[in-house]
């Protein structure tokens, strides 16, 4: 494993120096999209709606957009912003662990210690597990403030950043504010099915049975000679392009059938929209088949 973040957990006087690695990884089969007649490679590419023109990465800029102004925010504007460029993992307070609710945990992360003793590690580790506590901890990754939940598994001490209140969704279902009665008996009968299922859950015992079939699908293909040679599912690219930039697949989808309505003229004000958005018949155009794509 490669570290991706160091620093040191801070809390009053205490301070333990770690890496941070990522705990978790993506072992789904990587897929890409190609054309059902001749295999070749299917490419996106960042159009521009006003022009038709295909944009170079570097010259677009993000924008917010509230229904009916944009604001469009260049790297400047990001570089004004404040930063936070700390290595240290600030504990704000340590919580009875039952108080974190699961819905809000996101990544997780393991910690190494990170000197010569790992005597304070080991100490926090303890202090910890002896408590029931989880502490609850503040620190900066890719300029971002995150709040995260520093808690003990097994001999190692792990990191879970944690949502925001705001980004967890309140619920209220009118269907379970009916008064609804249970019998003893459903209870009973429900208890005992319970009971019939009742293991202890080990995770090594569960496989992603997709992915193992897809995989097996892909080696019967590859032995039997049912594939293209790599080479041969890249177009020629065109000039001024740079290979391998793709934009999401959604916002792709998006401008191209909001493209395809107006190209129709649908809706009332398809006409008066292309005239005053000065699009060219040139811009409705289809573009030349792209080249590579990473």
């Amino acid at each position: 494993m490669r570290a991706i973040w160091k620093g040191a957990i801070a809390f009053g006087l205490v301070n333990v120096p770690v890496k941070v690695y990522a705990a978790t990884e993506d072992h789904d089969v990587s897929l890409h999209q190609v054309h059902s007649k001749d295999g070749g490679r299917i490419r996106y590419q960042r159009i521009c709606e006003i022009d038709g023109e295909v944009v170079p990465y570097a010259d677009i800029d993000r924008a917010y957009d509230d229904g009916e102004r944009t604001v469009v925010l260049g790297k400047e504007d990001f570089d004004a912003l404040p930063s936070e460029r700390s290595r240290e993992i600030e504990v704000v307070e340590f919580v009875p662990s039952e108080q974190v609710d699961p819905i809000i945990l996101d990544r997780s992360y393991y910690l190494e210690p990170d000197s010569a003793s790992p005597k304070a590690y080991v100490l926090l580790r303890k202090t910890l597990e002896q408590t029931d506590r989880t502490a609850i901890v503040r620190f900066t990754l890719r300029q971002k403030t995150r709040l995260a939940a520093l808690r003990v598994r097994g001999d190692v001490l792990v990191l879970q950043t944690l949502l925001w209140a705001d980004e967890v969704r309140e619920v209220a279902f009118p269907a379970l504010d009916e008064p609804v009665k249970i019998s003893a008996k459903e209870l009973e009968l429900s208890a005992s099915l319970v009971d019939s299922f009742a293991d202890d859950f080990d995770p090594g015992q569960f496989v992603d049975e997709y992915q193992r079939e897809l995989r097996t699908l892909i080696e019967a293909k590859l032995e039997r000679g049912d594939a293209l040679d790599t080479s041969e599912t890249f177009g020629e690219q065109e000039e001024g392009e740079k290979g391998g930039e793709v934009i999401d697949l959604m916002e792709a989808l998006r401008a191209s059938v909001e493209r395809s309505r107006a190209a129709r003229g649908e809706g009332k004000g398809a006409a008066a929209s292309d005239s005053s958005s000065g699009k060219s018949a040139k811009a409705e155009k289809p573009k030349k088949k792209a080249s590579k794509a990473s």
